[in-house]
């Protein structure tokens, strides 16, 4: 009988089955040593005490399991470091914006241009009407072509007649120095030939003598001579409303219309005066018209608009040209994209 020492025992060597059984037992059942061995210390410090609770490695707290889920939680979920953004660079494309600012210069240009055009047009326009004003005043032909009548715009003029009361218009209302009033419109009939009746444009009355009952000193008899001068009279805006001659309210000249009425020419004539201070006074309370100085009250602005359609051309342009020679900032030049996420 042959036997082998494994450690501290002798193990007969009967077989490979005995041999086996034995290392086992050996290794399950370690030889016990006394407590101040330095074997039994080594082994206390290399193996856990069974007693003691063991640590979690990780120090986070525990999610509880109502709370809701991460998108990290879910099967499908691809992380940035799987699928890392593209750096794409914009470069410098514009949008419909950048059109519009191109447009609004060349624009603003051509209207300049264009005011530039009326300016010289207003300026010999007014040059012609003076000169018409301080020529000496022409009698007035019998019959007057309506269609040349603009190019003796402003003419000074004197006609002679007898004035229709009865067949008077009110424009109005019409402010003067911040009263209301009207302007009073009277046929004029020449003698002799009924046909030769003009419209004259007697001048301003308050509206507090209105009626001709209140005015007895304006309604004229007799022959008189009118001097004016002849004029195409303004025309109505959108916001005039339409005259109703049935009623006798007339809110714009309607030269043709007036003339129908009245069985005159369509000639329009607007008598001038220059009365002095105490004249005007006496002429309100009485309520007789007072007709208008013999001035030109052409409106020019075509300068203002010139400073303005250049000014707006010049300030867009500048606005366009640093906008488009400006290097877009790096927010703009690059940006990130991915299309995958």
């Amino acid at each position: 009988m042959f036997t082998t020492r494994l450690g501290n025992q002798t193990v007969p060597k009967i077989g490979s089955g005995i041999i086996n059984n034995a290392l086992r037992s050996s290794i399950a059942q370690p030889p016990k040593c006394p407590l101040s061995s330095p074997r039994y210390q080594l082994r206390s410090r290399l193996l856990p005490n069974p007693t003691t609770p063991r640590r979690s490695c990780s120090t986070s707290p525990r999610r509880p399991k109502d709370e809701a889920k991460q998108p990290a939680d879910s099967s499908n979920f691809t992380s940035i470091l799987d699928n890392p953004p593209e750096l794409v660079r914009t470069g410098r494309k514009h949008g419909p914006g950048l059109i519009i600012l191109a447009i609004i210069p060349v624009t603003a240009f051509f209207l300049g241009c264009w005011q530039v055009q009326r300016l010289k047009w207003k300026t010999d326009l007014i040059a012609k009407c003076e000169d018409r004003i301080v020529r000496e005043p022409l009698p007035l032909p019998p019959r007057v072509d309506p269609d040349a009548i603009a190019d003796f715009d402003y003419r000074r003029v004197t006609v002679v007649g007898k004035y229709r009361h009865d067949k008077e218009m009110l424009i109005g209302p019409r402010m003067r120095e911040g009263e209301q009033g009207y302007m009073v419109v009277t046929p004029l009939e020449r003698e002799g030939d009924p046909g030769a009746t003009v419209l004259v444009n007697r001048g301003w009355i308050s509206k507090k003598l209105a009626d001709q009952a209140s005015r007895p000193d304006s309604l004229v008899k007799g022959e008189v001579k009118v001097e004016g001068m002849l004029r195409q009279p303004w025309t109505k805006n959108m916001f005039t409303p339409e005259n109703r001659p049935d009623k006798g309210e007339f809110y714009f000249p309607d030269v043709n219309q007036m003339a129908q009425l009245t069985g005159s020419q369509p000639v329009w004539i607007e008598q001038t005066m220059e009365p002095d201070i105490l004249t005007i006074y006496d002429y309100e309370a009485k309520g007789i018209p007072l007709g208008r100085p013999a001035s030109v009250n052409l409106r020019n602005n075509h300068a203002q608009y010139i400073f303005t359609w250049y000014g707006l051309s010049l300030a867009t342009s500048i606005m366009f040209w640093i906008l488009v020679r400006k290097p877009p900032a790096d927010v703009a030049r690059r940006v990130r994209m991915n299309k995958s996420w």
